[in-house]
């Protein structure tokens, strides 16, 4: 809803939802987040720079989504875009939504930089009152301060659990993923996912290569299948959180993102040999709450809207 209704002035309609398919494929996205989470905190575990490893996560897609596409018999008609320019600010959104993800998991345990991912909701309130203008209730407002006090029941300021730069840089990633979410939104009107997907590592990889030279090293056979793996599962990333966003809205599918807890639980504990404390079971069901309320009451307004208010921004 919020991303219909900031760019809901542009060309096109939505493509037409399919609830059940977004849902099944949103699943699918927290399973592959999870994953990617956990490789790329291998991966820098043995040493390899962050600009490196987002370097490789992005360098295969433009290759393998062109394989893709002639493999297919699309042509590369799927890719023609009349809006490179708003690719390109997605892009550079995108880019650093991900340094800053990742920088989150490389500083904070799987768990905890996973739920700190669940508030992207909680500032995708903040936006819409920011950017729209937007006047938020009583139900939205007290999502925002119950997600935000979750945050402080699992960051215990002050006791050293986790290190307030983890994370700052965890909730900033979080704080991005919403502002990408309002973009793919409006690029899924004309758009296909593919082009969406295919347009940001276009743009991203000569940017991160140009640093390749300074921090990239030598690699073994297990760091080079770390590397490779990164690539194949940030791309079905990509496809799957974007084709998510073409048959659901973010409100409604949103919901999927929270299974992601249990993948990245797991990966902590057979991986990294760490369980979360306490702390991080009772502040994780808050932020959990907050991002429901708020998937409730985004669709209940989208439900109560006409199609001319909800174009309208009103």
């Amino acid at each position: 809803m919020v991303g219909q209704r900031l760019y809901g002035g542009l060309m096109a309609d939505a493509p037409r939802h399919r609830p059940l398919l977004a849902l099944l494929i949103r699943l699918c996205a927290a399973a592959a987040l999870a994953t990617l989470a956990a490789l790329v905190k291998l991966a820098s575990d043995r040493g390899i720079h962050l600009l490196e490893i987002a370097f490789w996560r992005q360098a295969a897609t433009v290759p393998a989504l062109l394989g893709w596409v002639a493999a297919t018999g699309g042509g590369l008609r799927v890719l023609a875009t009349r809006r490179p320019l708003r690719h390109f600010q997605r892009a550079l959104y995108g880019l650093a939504g991900m340094m800053l993800t990742f920088g989150g998991v490389i500083l904070l345990p799987l768990t905890e930089a996973t739920v700190m991912n669940f508030t992207a909701p909680i500032w995708a309130v903040v936006l819409a009152m920011l950017l729209l203008k937007e006047k938020i209730g009583i139900w939205r407002w007290s999502a925002v301060v119950l997600g935000f006090v979750g945050i402080l029941v699992i960051a215990r300021p002050g006791d050293g659990h986790i290190p307030p730069i983890g994370a700052l840089v965890a909730l900033g990633g979080a704080f991005m993923i919403a502002l990408i979410s309002i973009q793919i939104a409006d690029l899924n009107r004309t758009e296909h996912p593919v082009t969406i997907v295919f347009y940001f590592a276009a743009f991203t990889t000569p940017l991160l290569g140009l640093a390749l030279p300074l921090v990239g090293t030598a690699h073994d056979a297990a760091e080079w299948a770390l590397l490779l793996g990164l690539g194949a599962v940030g791309l079905l990333c990509q496809l799957l959180l974007t084709a998510s966003l073409r048959f659901g809205s973010v409100a409604s599918v949103i919901v999927m993102d929270y299974s992601a807890l249990l993948w990245a639980t797991l990966y902590g504990w057979l991986l990294f040999a760490t369980l979360p404390p306490t702390s991080t079971w009772l502040g994780a069901p808050l932020i959990v709450a907050a991002g429901l309320i708020i998937a409730w009451r985004e669709h209940h307004l989208s439900r109560r809207a006409s199609p001319a208010t909800a174009l309208e921004g009103t």
